[in-house]
């Protein structure tokens, strides 16, 4: 039987940040990550401007720098005959940075494990897979887990168990908590694709045409591609072969004609299986829930590890102190879905408002989206391009941004990178 004060069961965004905090409010944390290593494809890769103030009063903006990344300013609609239309401006947002970092999640995650390092009171466990919990009556008092290298097998005691292990949380399974599901249209290919500097696309662009979508997001020398289809069509569009695969990317955005010849089998498109669901309650006695694991978000804006983040800043703001002095209730753990619960809710109406309005409608249409045929919305954001704000603040900042608990804060320091 090992012990901890604080239990984190997830190695993602949520799970790192909300470990780095508490280490740095004096609290004895342990993070579980079930993988060797944070190496996974088509993770998401977004790290936003609310993200890159928190880093900033962290002390870790100097390093985040030092991180391979390209920065996305402008997110467009592709129309007919080569033509964009503006969605969001992301210049035009307050503060520093007037961007969101495009940087592969493992660098991110190997830069807030190097960082938690430096906390005396900070563990992260790789390899190390949780299986069920454990209770007291009522009460979660820890997990038990797998070694996945050798096979052992133990137990883990805690005040507090985080499950921040994404929309496929075994933890949120295990109480059995309610859960609010609000179905989506659509899944998502993810692939890429060689990227050209002269390529007319420079911020992050989709393509919204008859039947299918296609987003492009610029990562250097590739474009990180997502193929929408309709819900539950994986197989069918799989079975009709690559090469009819190449010819509908071709129809969407006609100048990636002279690369879809790199894809040249369909097992290198992964799909995600979109979810859209946010519980009822986000806790029970022992346990709490945040990011993905509380609320699933469709891949629409982007906005999920946006949203990740800031549960785990709110989190360890209103619970590092109780779990210093012993006494996490069940009113402290409650106290976290109150705060996240508004920009929770206005992003999820949102993207419901979206799948309903216009992607469900597109990929079940014929028509395509041309400079005649925009949506008025985007019609109107051309108009008058200061409009073109309000969705850059959504996505890139969000409802409610958290700002790091003055106990986390730091001046900028030296990371040493393992």
């Amino acid at each position: 039987m090992e012990r901890t004060t604080c239990l984190v069961v997830g190695g993602g965004p949520a799970g790192m940040v909300l470990g780095l905090l508490l280490a740095r409010g004096g609290v004895e944390v342990t993070v579980l990550e079930k993988h060797a290593d944070f190496l996974r494809d088509f993770r998401g890769d977004t790290v936003h401007a609310s993200t890159l103030t928190l880093m900033d009063e962290l002390g870790l903006g100097p390093a985040f720098e030092q991180v391979p990344h390209q920065t996305v300013d402008k997110l467009e609609a592709l129309l007919d005959g080569g033509k964009r239309a503006a969605i969001a401006d992301l210049s035009r947002l307050p503060g520093a940075h007037k961007h969101i970092a495009m940087v592969p999640q493992w660098d991110f995650l190997d830069l807030l494990a190097d960082a938690g390092k430096l906390e005396p009171t900070f563990t992260l466990r790789m390899n190390t897979e949780v299986t069920s919990i454990t209770k007291s009556g009522n009460r979660v008092t820890g997990v038990k887990y797998r070694d996945r290298v050798d096979g052992r097998e133990g137990e883990f005691a805690a005040d507090l168990v985080v499950a921040a292990d994404g929309r496929s949380s075994i933890l949120r399974d295990a109480v059995d908590l309610p859960v609010y599901r609000f179905g989506a249209p659509m899944d998502v290919w993810w692939f890429r694709l060689p990227r050209n500097e002269s390529d007319p696309v420079k911020g992050g662009a989709g393509r919204f045409s008859a039947g299918s979508a296609l987003v492009l997001i610029p990562r250097g020398e590739y474009f990180q591609c997502a193929f929408l289809i309709r819900k539950g069509t994986d197989e069918k569009v799989r079975a009709e072969g690559v090469e009819k695969f190449r010819e509908r990317v071709v129809t969407l955005v006609p100048w990636l004609a002279d690369r879809v010849g790199n894809l040249t089998d369909l097992d290198e498109v992964k799909l995600l299986d979109v979810k859209l669901d946010r519980l009822r309650q986000w806790h029970v006695d022992g346990l709490l829930c945040i990011g993905d694991a509380a609320h699933a978000m469709s891949p629409v804006g982007g906005v999920g590890i946006n949203l990740a983040v800031q549960d785990a800043v709110a989190a360890a703001t209103l619970l590092a102190k109780p779990l210093r002095e012993g006494t996490v209730s069940r009113a402290a753990l409650a106290k976290v879905r109150r705060r996240r619960l508004f920009p929770t809710v206005v992003i999820q109406t949102m993207q419901r408002v979206i799948h309903r309005l216009f992607l469900g409608r597109k990929l079940n249409s014929t028509e395509t989206v041309s400079s005649t045929g925009m949506p008025f919305m985007l019609k109107v954001a051309q108009r008058f391009p200061f409009l073109q704000a309000v969705p850059a603040y959504v996505v890139a900042i969000g409802p409610r941004p958290e700002h790091a608990p003055d106990f986390a804060r730091r001046a900028p320091q030296t990371i040493v990178r393992s």
